[in-house]
């Protein structure tokens, strides 16, 4: 097999390989990230640091730690000011510090929140660790009936811009597929500053509890079907912008992966299937990635990127609507079925 070149520019940084891990547990632990980076990952995004767990941790620092001689003296010698105490902020920048001490590929960190403060402080400190990007996730689900889709999206702007003007490292914003203009939207966040779009954010559902009556969550691990609304998009956006295409959501097999970079992703980030198979699983995805590769007679990631995105396939019309109305009437119903 020849030498099989899976390099790829994202956020104006060189990646020897498009699989990307994405925010998770994973990158907690030196040891697990150096696997990663061992298994073939172009890069690592650390875990998400989220604004509202800080504000808590402050909160609970300030009632218990700092005020807590307030009104009752005694309180002096039984809560002292522990002097070691080490707030979430903290601990992120440190992990991010020995992230970068340790691996040799890009360290990108992850931002989590919605308040225009805390993210430009946050991020100009996680520059200022080392990190070489931001991922931005700003996780807001707008129910509101007063507020317009509008001022939805010109909460990110604002968000972005302020930013912008504080940090030099690439900004890349992950985004949920709730817009409804959202080819305009990353045309607009590419105008504000941003230098790539991570599609899509995956929400955790809740559901009902029908036994108990109750409201619940949990977790779900992706599959891949779900890479379907990302590829749909990708296609859309390839070569119509200029930031870079990150996919993320159902990333399983390297048959996933293929199908996003032909749509025309830069890069595609895995998370699911790392969590229920280990670091190492990476690498037999990339190694699958090769083999197909270098069986078609492709030399390199860059051959095939966008091959199969709106504006070069043979069928365009399959990604737009017209797709969905040739679906319904090629519908046949199964044999025995009565109408």
């Amino acid at each position: 097999m020849n030498r099989i070149d899976l390099s790829t520019d994202y956020l104006g940084l060189r990646l020897f390989s498009p699989l990307v891990a994405s925010a998770s547990p994973l990158s907690r632990s030196l040891d697990t990230a150096k696997r990663l980076e061992d298994a073939g990952a172009g890069a690592v995004v650390m875990y998400s640091l989220f604004e509202e767990e800080l504000h808590h941790q402050e909160e609970a620092a300030s009632r218990f730690l700092i005020n807590a001689g307030i009104g009752h003296g005694e309180a002096d010698s039984f809560l002292p000011f522990d002097s070691g105490y080490r707030h979430g902020l903290d601990q992120y920048l440190e992990q991010l510090a020995a992230l970068k001490r340790t691996l040799d590929i890009p360290v990108i960190a992850s931002l989590n929140g919605t308040s225009l403060d805390g993210w430009v402080d946050h991020g100009r400190w996680l520059e200022e660790a080392g990190a070489d990007a931001l991922e931005l996730n700003i996780y807001y689900l707008c129910a509101d009936p007063n507020e317009s889709g509008a001022e939805v999206e010109e909460r990110y702007l604002e968000l972005l811009r302020a930013l912008r003007k504080q940090v030099s490292v690439p900004i890349s914003m992950k985004l949920s597929p709730y817009f409804s203009g959202l080819a305009h939207f990353v045309a607009c966040l590419e105008q504000a500053g941003a230098d790539g779009v991570v599609l899509f954010n995956r929400f955790y559902q809740p559901d009902i509890d029908l036994d108990n009556l109750q409201v619940t969550s949990q977790l779900t691990w992706s599959r891949s079907v779900d890479v379907q609304l990302p590829l749909r998009w990708v296609a859309l956006l390839y070569g119509k912008v200029g930031l870079s295409l990150a996919t993320t959501s159902g990333v399983h097999t390297a048959d996933d992966a293929l199908k996003l970079i032909l749509a025309g992703a830069d890069v595609t980030q895995l998370c699911s299937v790392l969590l229920e198979k280990g670091p190492g699983h990476l690498a037999t995805i990339q190694q699958n990635m090769i083999a197909w590769l270098d069986r078609n007679e492709y030399r390199s990631i860059a051959d095939v990127k966008g091959y199969l995105s709106r504006e070069r396939c043979a069928d365009p019309g399959i990604f737009d609507r017209s797709n969905y109305l040739a679906l319904l009437d090629n519908y046949s119903r199964a044999k025995g079925v009565r109408s």
